[in-house]
């Protein structure tokens, strides 16, 4: 059986989370657009170069060029039974040129699974969140807090609120997701492909959820 996933759900909704549970459970590749980028341009291939020319100056790549770094991605022998795609599409446009492109190969996604979750929510989950800077490891003050409070159990650093995690970067995050993808959920409601999950519940049962949809 087939499977094109694609994930959404707003920043801190846990859809990452969610797409590397899936790629595990079913067998097939999480597909991450940040990923590819840098596999492409690390290893100089022809579309790697033509990605950084736009990146050195600071701007978005081009969403033809993305969908072709995409394509050349999910044409891999690994993807022959599908992929979960997880950060892509963001917007419309790109919605559509990933469409287009996939319909010339006579192909399709499968299924576009909204991790819904409430600003509110998300706002307390991501500032809830600590981080070491000196190891990486991650902590959450409620979910899985540190056994000594601000100390990180691994090397003894003083954890920090990211700033990427503060409310205020947070809430101008989510005022961008709701403006540019967020119209992605009536995009593939009307493709008749849509399916909402409840991500307020723990993980494994969001993961439930989901896998009672795929089957």
């Amino acid at each position: 059986m087939k499977m094109k996933i694609i994930m959404l759900g707003a920043p801190g909704a846990g859809k990452g989370t969610q797409a590397i549970m899936i790629a595990e459970k079913y067998g097939i590749p999480h597909v991450s657009t940040g990923d590819i980028f840098r596999a492409n341009i690390k290893n100089n291939t022809p579309l790697g170069q033509e990605a950084k020319t736009y990146m050195d100056k600071g701007m978005l790549v081009p969403d033809e060029l993305t969908v072709k770094i995409l394509l050349d991605r999910v044409a891999k022998d690994d993807c022959k039974n599908g992929y979960v795609l997880d950060g892509f599409p963001r917007t419309i446009v790109q919605a559509d040129v990933l469409k287009d492109a996939l319909s010339k190969l006579g192909d399709r996604i499968d299924h576009a699974i909204n991790v819904d979750v409430p600003d509110e929510n998300i706002i307390k989950r991501m500032g809830g969140r600590r981080a070491c800077l000196k190891c990486g490891a991650t902590y959450h003050i409620e979910h899985v807090p540190p056994k000594k409070e601000g100390i990180c159990d691994n090397c003894g650093e003083a954890l920090v609120l990211r700033d990427d995690d503060k409310p205020e970067t947070v809430q101008k995050r989510l005022s961008v997701y709701h403006e540019q993808t967020q119209p992605l959920i009536d995009y593939y409601g009307k493709e008749g492909i849509l399916k909402n999950v409840d991500g307020t519940q723990d993980m494994n049962r969001v993961f439930e959820d989901i896998c009672g949809i795929l089957g």
